[in-house]
């Protein structure tokens, strides 16, 4: 399957052979059980994708690489939205904002736990969960329409995370949306702090 990846996707078809010999058990379980595993932003080399496997308890997080020729089924965060029966707060959550995200006009879609839960039906929630999300921003996204947005978000069941996906990496909506000049952007090469998480050949001094 020819795939073009992108942080937060969450793939299938990793194999338990295809792991480190460090790799802890439960990681391994999660992969003989079918369980996707979620591209993360990190540099690899060429052929295969950064990813990460994840189990059932918030500390069971391992980083991995995956050869990109063994994706058989790749789902992106704007392709899973809300479902019936929204029995936690991060659910009901989704349910609330979605018509504001949509309004945007821009794609947009839970990462996450609830992308997971979303996803593949497994039980990862509690009550205590937050909302991420991701908001693709390919142009500029000015902060007061970020100042807007987050105060329109504000009134969620639960605490949501949104990140601004940019073309040079992702930054949180909620720092965009504050008074200072510099935000942190997250990218394949690492964290750096920049003025304009837009601008291609913008670096920290």
């Amino acid at each position: 399957m020819s795939a073009n990846p992108k942080p937060h996707d969450l793939l299938w078809g990793m194999t338990t052979d295809q792991l480190p010999a460090d790799v802890p058990a439960w990681a391994q379980q999660a992969l003989a059980a079918g369980h996707p595993v979620v591209v993360r932003r990190a540099l690899c080399e060429p052929g295969r994708v950064a990813v990460g496997i994840r189990g059932t308890r918030r500390d069971q997080r391992f980083a991995a690489t995956m050869p990109i020729h063994s994706i058989q089924r790749a789902l992106s965060p704007e392709q899973l939205r809300p479902r019936a029966a929204a029995d936690f707060p991060a659910l009901r959550a989704l349910e609330t904002v979605a018509p504001i995200l949509a309004a945007t006009g821009l794609p947009w879609g839970p990462t996450g736990s609830v992308g997971f839960q979303l996803a593949t039906g497994i039980a990862v929630l509690h009550q205590a969960s937050d909302l991420d999300l991701i908001l693709r921003t390919p142009d500029f996204f000015d902060r007061q329409h970020a100042r807007a947005l987050l105060a329109a978000l504000a009134d969620a069941p639960c605490r949501i995370d949104l990140q601004l996906e940019t073309p040079n990496g992702a930054v949180a909506l909620r720092e965009w949306a504050g008074e200072a000049r510099r935000v942190l952007l997250k990218c394949a090469e690492g964290a750096r702090l920049v003025d304009n998480p837009w601008l291609v050949l913008e670096r920290a001094a």
